[in-house]
């Protein structure tokens, strides 16, 4: 696949966010570069506390203390997001950004019902009456498929299932018709037939909207059926980003490999399911070199002496956008790549 050529939507560059605690600095982003293009779906993947929901908190402007954004840009439609005041990012939110959070229902108020919080989001946004603002929360609800949808906009949280909620808080977010959606394990604790109705709304909502979506899991499977780009990110960096097609076909990195070579195929009878050795590093003390060189298998395989020392940097195949951040395709001092990116 072509590398995209398009004006991007949001470009994030050298984003850095730490969070500063007493038992010292943890780097939970620490320069994570991508682009987010009009009408996509990208998806962000990696394990727990890699850094995923960080980054998606910074694009939102959400750090609280003791997190800090250090360093980067935010570029969404041309402007600087970390350059923006509150009350600036206020007028983002919402309007032109929406993320949809982990625990639905622990996101809704538990003491307003769901119509009043969707109308909300109307009235601090738009200039709208309450009764119209109570049109369209039904309007919404019923967009994203939730039945007696008058009957719901007088029901509160705890009366709503899993699925519901989730749906809820969809509705919340494409209210004011934003432009990037950012989906935060949208499907988790979700059964499997109510996650699969959650993913076709969402594709259901890029195809009508053109809304790009940055899609934040875990879940392999999910990225294979949902997007069209894929970033895995693993402790606070991208390691490989490609097209989905790529990525699956020819993953490069041997954390990518890993993570593939994990996950169950219908069809296929395995005696024990790969797994890849190890645990994350702590982000407060991190590896010299590479971080993920405690874990890799090809670092002994091809005797790797450089990932112990000296951090790769993201390479980048022009033709097929490609990028992987390994020294298996990167020269240094002393080091020949034993493969071409």
């Amino acid at each position: 696949m072509m590398e995209n050529t398009k004006p991007s939507l949001l470009e994030v560059q050298n984003l850095v966010t730490y969070y500063y605690t007493d038992e010292g600095v943890v780097k939970a982003v620490d320069g994570v570069d991508f682009k987010v293009y009009p009408g996509e779906i990208i998806g962000l993947v990696g394990e727990s506390g890699c850094g995923k929901s960080v980054t998606s908190l910074s694009i939102m402007g959400l750090i609280e203390s003791p997190g800090k954004i250090v360093n980067g840009k935010i570029n969404f439609l041309e402007r600087n997001l970390l350059e923006l005041g509150e009350s600036e990012m206020q007028n983002v939110r919402g309007a032109q950004i929406s993320m949809i959070f982990q625990q639905p229902q622990s996101s809704l108020n538990p003491v307003f019902t769901i119509g009043s919080q969707i109308e909300e989001v109307f009235q601090i946004h738009g200039k709208i009456s309450k009764n119209e603002a109570a049109d369209k929360a039904i309007e919404l609800l019923k967009l994203v498929g939730i039945p007696d949808a008058v009957k719901k906009t007088h029901a509160y949280p705890h009366e709503m299932s899993g699925g519901q909620a989730q749906r809820v808080m969809i509705a919340m977010a494409l209210a004011l018709s934003p432009k990037l959606l950012i989906a935060d394990e949208p499907t988790t604790a979700l059964d499997v037939t109510i996650q699969a109705q959650i993913l076709n709304l969402l594709a259901d909502l890029r195809r009508k909207f053109n809304t790009s979506v940055i899609l934040i899991t875990h879940d392999l499977g999910v990225i294979a059926e949902m997007a069209d780009r894929v970033a895995i990110m693993y402790a606070g960096k991208i390691i490989e980003q490609s097209d989905v097609q790529s990525l699956f076909d020819h993953p490069k990195h041997p954390y990518t490999r890993g993570l593939i070579a994990s996950v169950p195929v219908m069809g296929e009878i395995k005696e024990s399911l790969d797994t890849i050795p190890g645990n994350v590093p702590n982000l407060i003390d991190l590896p010299i070199g590479c971080r993920f060189s405690t874990r890799c298998n090809a670092r002994e395989e091809y005797q790797l002496e450089i990932c112990n020392k000296q951090e790769p940097e993201l390479q980048r195949n022009q033709k097929s956008g490609h990028e992987v951040r390994c020294w298996l395709y990167q020269d240094g001092e002393g080091h020949t790549a034993p493969f071409k990116l």
